[in-house]
């Protein structure tokens, strides 16, 4: 089983270390999963590529899942509500998936100990992450709102994924920013993330910066990487073993 992850920066990715992991534990021999620093440009050239030398998935991080759609020659339905590829299954076609919709629910479900559904829930950006963030609550039942300084971009999002511009009172309980590290936030802005009870940051390890402006717990997205990774993972042993993925 051969597995890796491409994106450009990537060496800072824990998936490595993450699927290895997974590998391990299912007792799979003769398999490795590699970080392949692939620019922008480049993608579908080298996805096809990995497909012709033997690869059965990969992983697409930043800057590279809108480029990854046009290497695939089929989409799963998360791929397509975020039109963007985190996942790939190299069979006799290429199957683009995205899973960081399903890694962020999972993550909020085990910090609520409960469904998402009806929770209120802000997203911060609207760009790949965000989108795929969006439309999997909006599939589970979330009340979503987006907050973006593009506001054609916002109103974009809020009409695709059944949600509303961010409010200037009541904010969201939960917040999920989707934005660059080291991004600045005005102090209306600040105030209202103070407020939320659960603020989390999608980036993770030295990627995950939220924590300088707030002197509040700020939850990484070291959390919503494991189980995105796991769906992945899922989602290659399931094609391997020619059944449907379980996970929901």
């Amino acid at each position: 089983m051969r597995l890796a992850v491409i994106g450009d920066p990537v060496s800072h990715s824990r998936s490595p270390e993450i699927h290895r992991q997974f590998l391990r534990e299912a007792e799979i021999e003769d398999a490795s999963y590699v970080a392949i620093r692939v620019p922008m440009i480049n993608a579908v050239s080298v996805i096809r590529r990995m497909r012709l030398d033997g690869y059965t998935g990969a992983n697409v991080t930043t800057p590279l899942k809108e480029e990854a759609l046009a290497a695939c020659d089929t989409l799963s339905e998360e791929a397509q509500r975020a039109h963007a590829v985190n996942t790939i299954f190299f069979g006799s076609q290429i199957l683009g998936h995205n899973t960081d919709g399903i890694g962020a629910r999972s993550a909020l479900e085990a910090l609520l100990e409960e469904s998402i559904a009806l929770k209120r829930i802000g997203v911060l950006g609207y760009g790949p992450t965000a989108r795929a963030i969006l439309g999997h609550c909006s599939e589970n039942d979330a009340y979503l709102f987006v907050w973006g300084r593009d506001q054609a971009k916002v109103r974009d999002a809020c009409e695709r994924y059944d949600a509303q511009p961010w409010p200037s009172d009541n904010p969201p309980e939960i917040v999920i920013s989707t934005l660059p590290p080291k991004v600045r936030f005005e102090p209306d802005m600040l105030e209202a993330l103070m407020r939320a009870d659960i603020l989390m940051d999608a980036n993770y390890g030295s990627r995950s910066t939220l924590h300088h402006q707030f002197e509040r717990e700020i939850i990484t997205g070291d959390a919503m990487l494991e189980e995105q990774a796991r769906a992945s993972f899922d989602f290659w042993l399931a094609h391997v073993e020619g059944v449907a993925p379980e996970r929901g």
